[in-house]
Protein backbone atom coordinates (compact mmCIF):
# COMPACT_ATOMS: atom_id res chain seq x y z
CA UNK A 1 0.00 0.00 0.00
CA UNK A 2 1.37 3.33 -1.08
CA UNK A 3 0.64 6.61 0.04
CA UNK A 4 2.26 10.43 -0.22
CA UNK A 5 2.17 12.40 2.62
CA UNK A 6 4.11 15.79 2.17
CA UNK A 7 3.14 19.98 2.98
CA UNK A 8 0.21 21.36 0.93
CA UNK A 9 1.79 24.37 0.01
CA UNK A 10 -0.71 25.86 -2.58
CA UNK A 11 -4.41 25.29 -3.19
CA UNK A 12 -6.34 26.11 -6.21
CA UNK A 13 -9.44 27.75 -5.73
CA UNK A 14 -11.50 26.85 -9.27
CA UNK A 15 -10.08 23.38 -9.73
CA UNK A 16 -8.95 22.49 -6.62
CA UNK A 17 -5.66 21.28 -7.87
CA UNK A 18 -3.03 20.71 -5.18
CA UNK A 19 0.99 21.11 -4.67
CA UNK A 20 2.72 19.50 -2.36
CA UNK A 21 6.43 20.25 -0.99
CA UNK A 22 8.52 17.73 1.10
CA UNK A 23 6.67 15.23 -0.17
CA UNK A 24 7.61 11.41 0.56
CA UNK A 25 5.88 8.40 -1.05
CA UNK A 26 5.38 5.64 2.23
CA UNK A 27 5.45 2.22 1.16
CA UNK A 28 3.83 -0.03 3.47
CA UNK A 29 4.41 -3.70 3.98
CA UNK A 30 3.01 -5.90 6.78
CA UNK A 31 4.26 -3.75 9.73
CA UNK A 32 7.06 -2.52 7.82
CA UNK A 33 7.33 0.91 6.10
CA UNK A 34 9.47 3.00 3.98
CA UNK A 35 9.81 6.67 3.00
CA UNK A 36 11.24 7.80 -0.68
CA UNK A 37 11.82 11.04 -0.93
CA UNK A 38 9.90 12.72 -3.95
CA UNK A 39 9.60 16.63 -3.62
CA UNK A 40 7.53 18.52 -5.13
CA UNK A 41 4.50 16.86 -6.14
CA UNK A 42 0.87 18.48 -7.83
CA UNK A 43 -2.14 16.79 -8.13
CA UNK A 44 -4.99 17.55 -10.59
CA UNK A 45 -8.44 18.70 -8.17
CA UNK A 46 -10.03 16.01 -10.30
CA UNK A 47 -8.15 13.47 -8.64
CA UNK A 48 -8.57 14.14 -5.47
CA UNK A 49 -10.62 11.79 -3.60
CA UNK A 50 -9.79 12.46 0.46
CA UNK A 51 -7.23 14.89 2.11
CA UNK A 52 -6.67 15.56 5.71
CA UNK A 53 -3.92 16.55 8.08
CA UNK A 54 -2.29 14.09 10.44
CA UNK A 55 -2.36 14.98 13.86
CA UNK A 56 2.28 14.38 14.43
CA UNK A 57 1.43 14.82 18.26
CA UNK A 58 -1.04 11.85 18.93
CA UNK A 59 0.93 8.39 19.15
CA UNK A 60 0.30 6.13 16.64
CA UNK A 61 -1.97 2.89 17.12
CA UNK A 62 -0.02 0.87 14.61
CA UNK A 63 3.42 -1.02 16.00
CA UNK A 64 5.10 0.11 12.52
CA UNK A 65 9.02 -0.14 12.25
CA UNK A 66 10.66 2.03 9.34
CA UNK A 67 13.02 0.25 7.26
CA UNK A 68 15.13 1.37 4.62
CA UNK A 69 14.12 2.05 1.14
CA UNK A 70 16.25 -0.86 -0.02
CA UNK A 71 14.64 -3.04 2.32
CA UNK A 72 10.85 -2.17 2.04
CA UNK A 73 11.58 -2.44 -1.76
CA UNK A 74 12.68 -5.75 -1.43
CA UNK A 75 9.62 -6.60 0.67
CA UNK A 76 7.79 -4.97 -1.74
CA UNK A 77 8.83 -7.43 -4.42
CA UNK A 78 8.70 -10.65 -2.79
CA UNK A 79 5.14 -9.50 -1.61
CA UNK A 80 4.14 -9.19 -5.12
CA UNK A 81 5.71 -12.14 -6.45
CA UNK A 82 3.99 -14.21 -3.59
CA UNK A 83 0.98 -12.85 -5.24
CA UNK A 84 1.44 -13.22 -8.64
CA UNK A 85 2.24 -17.05 -7.99
CA UNK A 86 -0.71 -17.21 -5.66
CA UNK A 87 -3.44 -15.62 -8.40
CA UNK A 88 -1.09 -17.86 -10.92
CA UNK A 89 -2.37 -21.01 -9.10
CA UNK A 90 -5.69 -20.15 -8.41
CA UNK A 91 -6.31 -19.82 -12.45
CA UNK A 92 -4.48 -22.85 -13.17
CA UNK A 93 -7.45 -24.74 -10.58
CA UNK A 94 -9.96 -22.67 -12.22
CA UNK A 95 -9.01 -23.67 -15.45
CA UNK A 96 -8.20 -27.74 -14.24
CA UNK A 97 -12.25 -27.75 -13.40
CA UNK A 98 -13.36 -26.03 -16.80
CA UNK A 99 -13.51 -22.60 -15.64
CA UNK A 100 -12.55 -19.60 -17.67
CA UNK A 101 -11.27 -16.08 -15.41
CA UNK A 102 -10.42 -13.21 -17.93
CA UNK A 103 -7.28 -11.07 -16.82
CA UNK A 104 -7.46 -7.69 -15.66
CA UNK A 105 -5.57 -6.69 -18.82
CA UNK A 106 -7.61 -8.45 -21.30
CA UNK A 107 -10.73 -6.83 -20.45
CA UNK A 108 -12.37 -4.42 -22.80
CA UNK A 109 -12.42 -0.42 -21.68
CA UNK A 110 -15.97 1.27 -22.35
Amino acid sequence: MNYVPGTASLIDDIDTNLVFHQTVERIHVGQKFGDIPRGIFIVRGENVVLLGEIDAERPSLAPLQQVSIEEILEEQRLQQQTRQETDRVKMQVLKDRGLSVPRPDNLDEY
